[in-house]
């Protein structure tokens, strides 16, 4: 006999979930496909514009930089991993389509600026002006179009944080591929400029565009909780505004305010960043919580027992719980009933919001199918190594 379904209504019409899911696997599939061979067109631009040498050993440098935000995205990424797929297109989309869209509209935009500030020097428009416009807009195209093909994934500020995080990671790292090899060539041989480029933008600033485009991710994440288009284009348009702010305050402060890179760095760019991460901090303990009491309303329908919620809801208790599992081999099935557990309550928390009903009561049906399995393959695992 099976425990009470917390949901309103369960799903028995429509489309069949298999047909549903297999469609939007083929539509992610074309669009890893296509993003990847726009990053293979950018990088045989950059290998033939940079030379191989420069190129390479550019590329290599910027690697450095790429692996601290990857690291930093991971970490905020811990509690609710996003899917794979969806990861590797954002860093496409940003090392690629928003590389490319900024190569191709970057002059146009700047001659209209320069049209319209004509008492402004060209320098400034093309830094301070053009460059956060165009490369934001590029940018948050890509978290925009995540919105709509990974909505069941795309559920609150840490999901677009994350996205966003990896799109301004991977354009990062072919901006820096062309700093460092500007660097490199301006001054004929590897030496002190290269070096200083490096240490200013990879090891003091390499988070820049990561927190530029997590603006939008964070409001784009505000904004799905609660179902309507129109609040989806708002928050869009509030994040935008947001990262194209802060990315004309980044290239305008050394220019228009400080004289002094460092000053700026330790009075304005360290407590900026600092505030983001006590930012993610909370957000971080604010879905632990919600995961807590929404797993909380099918233990009391018979799903969960208290112990399962309690160890479900905290990060102690679920590296104990793994701990335990690996005794007889079973770390597999445990961390994927941790995963499945913390959709099930995201999407719970999705059914609460009224945000499509229809999709997220499938889903979770479909989660409580396979927790009910991998809970079974827990206990048989289990019971076999007492045995």
């Amino acid at each position: 006999m099976h425990p009470g379904h917390p949901a309103a209504e369960l799903p028995g019409f429509g489309m069949p979930r298999s047909a549903r899911r297999g469609s939007a696997g083929v539509l992610n599939v074309l669009l890893l496909i296509a993003a990847a061979a726009v990053v293979a067109g950018v990088g045989m631009f950059l290998f033939a514009a940079l030379g191989s040498e420069a190129f390479l050993l550019c590329g290599i440098l910027a690697l450095i930089p790429l692996g601290i935000c990857l690291l930093g995205l991971h970490w905020i990424d811990r509690w609710e991993p996003e899917p794979r797929g969806a990861l590797v297109f954002a860093f496409l989309w940003g090392a690629g389509v928003s590389v490319a869209i900024t190569l191709l509209l970057g002059s146009m935009v700047n001659e209209v600026l320069m049209t319209l500030l004509p008492l402004t020097p060209a320098d400034v428009v093309a830094t301070v002006v053009q460059a956060p416009l165009v490369e934001e807009v590029a940018k948050g195209l890509g978290v925009l179009l995540l919105v709509f093909v990974r909505r069941s994934h795309f559920d609150g500020p840490l999901d677009g944080i994350v996205y966003a995080g990896v799109i301004g990671a991977g354009f990062a790292f072919i901006e820096n591929i062309l700093y460092f090899s500007a660097a490199l060539l301006e001054a004929g041989s590897i030496g002190l400029q290269l070096g200083f480029v490096f240490v200013l933008r990879g090891l003091f600033s390499p988070f820049a565009h990561v927190l530029f485009t997590a603006a939008i991710g964070l409001a784009l994440g505000i904004a799905v909780r609660k179902p309507g288009g129109g609040r989806i284009a708002a928050g869009f348009t509030a994040g935008l505004a947001a990262a194209v702010a802060g990315h004309m305050f980044w290239n305008g402060g050394m220019a228009l305010v400080y004289d002094d890179f460092f000053l700026f760095y330790f009075l304005m760019q360290v407590p900026l960043f600092g505030l983001a991460v006590a930012g993610v901090a909370y957000l971080r303990k604010a879905e632990q919580r919600l995961t807590r009491e929404r797993l909380s309303e099918y233990c009391a329908a018979g799903w969960f027992t208290p112990t399962e919620v309690q160890m479900l809801s905290t990060a102690d208790g679920r590296r104990r719980a793994v701990g335990w599992s690996a005794q007889f081999g079973a770390r597999g099935p445990m961390r994927a009933f941790i995963r499945e557990a913390t959709n099930l309550a995201l999407t719970r928390q999705q059914l609460v919001n009224g945000r499509d009903p229809r999709r997220n009561a499938a889903r979770e049906e479909r989660l409580l199918e396979e927790l009910t399995r991998t809970r079974e393959s827990l206990l048989q695992a289990a019971v076999s190594r007492r045995e």
